[in-house]
């Protein structure tokens, strides 16, 4: 496939194995407007944009995947929890368990360095930043060796761009949670048909 039919594929496949729950979408929706605020942010205040990255828009995020997200059997896509947390080539749950402790404790190697409040959340800031960029620069040289080089690249391009993909996509979300729609009817239903993958495995 083409870069650009590649990523069309990854960002399928993560929308049908992994955002089922209305709730989710619509928290997506939040964290994709948080991560647009933050891209803003970084290039006039990068410790803001670590902030409102790390405080908002990943929490509000990682909130839909771990309570909200169905983890039985995807009778739509007709695999297990088990098997799509397995075959997943970006972050999966236990990964993202990894990352997000880093994340938690991190503050605390700088205790003993900032004597005011202000500069130690200032550098816990600084710090975050650091730690999402090489998040990202980490996984996408080990796909590098675990895939290919393009796996890598079409995965490093996704997770940059999936702010504004998650608006297109994930806009209408609020409204059909307010009708009382808690599940997408074309990837949560054994009734609805779904768009064949050429990709043996899915991306987040």
């Amino acid at each position: 496939m083409t870069f650009l039919e590649a990523l069309e594929e990854q960002r399928w496949d993560d929308h049908r194995y992994y955002h089922h729950s209305r709730v989710n979408q619509s928290l997506h929706l939040v964290s994709a407007l948080s991560f647009l605020v933050a891209y803003a942010m970084l290039f006039v205040e990068p410790a803001v944009s670590a902030l409102i990255g790390w405080l908002i828009a990943m929490p509000s995020r990682q909130i839909g995947h771990f309570f909200f997200e169905p983890k039985g059997y995807d009778a739509a896509n007709q695999a297990t929890h088990e098997h799509k947390e397995a075959i997943k080539v970006g972050y999966n749950l236990r990964r993202k368990i990894v990352l997000l402790s880093i994340w938690f404790l991190s503050p605390l190697a700088l205790i003993p360095v900032y004597g005011d409040l202000y500069s130690f959340v200032r550098g816990v800031a600084l710090l975050w930043l650091w730690i999402g960029i090489g998040a990202v620069f980490f996984r996408t040289i080990q796909l590098f060796f675990l895939k290919d080089v393009q796996a890598g690249l079409v995965w490093f391009t996704k997770i940059l761009t999936d702010p504004f993909h998650d608006v297109k996509i994930y806009h209408r979300a609020p409204l059909y949670l307010l009708r009382g729609e808690l599940y997408d009817p074309i990837v949560g239903s054994e009734t609805e048909p779904v768009r064949e993958s050429s990709l043996a495995t899915p991306v987040s």
